[in-house]
């Protein structure tokens, strides 16, 4: 066999060789924005979980004799704001903008809800109510996915950008239109308890 045909050999098996490793690379980074989008989806379900819980919270605590109506209307506005945003569903965000907003409109019905909460101990017949306790379980239950939720998708995220950032996928990624996932951020003063206090109007509890 001729040097030539060594060297065209050589060439073509170099080109072959390029060519396998982009499609494996291409479809690796597939499978990971795929996850990447399942799982934001997963985080979403459970958002609406707790909108859907909303309604039935809002219609039970209205029962209550003089519930303070600014608390009410604070989750009722938060609620609908959320629903202002606009998201797609089937994907998850390429830029922390957009998640910032979605975060921002979700954590401030999650301010909403606790304050509802916390007011709803200065109402015995509401805490009383089976109805009331229920679905202030389910409220706690679906915080706490919401949480589990948005910790795997910075797991998942992470992965999926560590892929997108390393070589040879580095090369690639930019030009077939994969790029880096933003992560949820923890809210501002999350690191620190809340300092709760039940004495709505009332003397000031003694510190400890």
């Amino acid at each position: 066999m001729s040097k030539v045909w060594i060297v065209l050999l050589v060439i073509v098996g170099l080109i072959a060789l390029v060519i396998f490793s982009g499609i494996g690379t291409y479809n690796g980074l597939v499978g990971k924005q795929q996850g990447v989008d399942a799982s934001w989806s997963n985080v979403l379900n459970q958002y609406q979980r707790r909108a859907d819980l909303i309604p039935n919270l809002v219609k039970t605590v209205e029962g209550s004799a003089n519930f303070e109506k600014a608390t009410l209307e604070n989750v009722i506005n938060a609620r609908a704001s959320v629903g202002r945003v606009t998201i797609d569903a089937s994907k998850a965000p390429d830029d922390a903008a957009t998640l910032q907003k979605i975060q921002e409109a979700q954590g401030q019905l999650t301010t909403a809800l606790s304050r509802l909460m916390v007011v709803s101990e200065n109402y015995p017949d509401l805490k009383a109510s089976a109805g009331f306790r229920d679905l202030q379980a389910q409220l706690e239950g679906t915080e706490n996915r919401i949480a589990v939720e948005r910790g795997r998708f910075n797991d998942v995220a992470k992965d999926y950008n560590t892929s997108v950032r390393t070589f040879p996928a580095v090369l690639l990624a930019g030009m077939l239109g994969f790029h880096p996932k933003p992560y949820f951020q923890s809210e501002a003063g999350a690191e620190k308890a809340p300092d709760v206090n039940f004495n709505f109007g009332g003397t000031p509890a003694p510190a400890n």
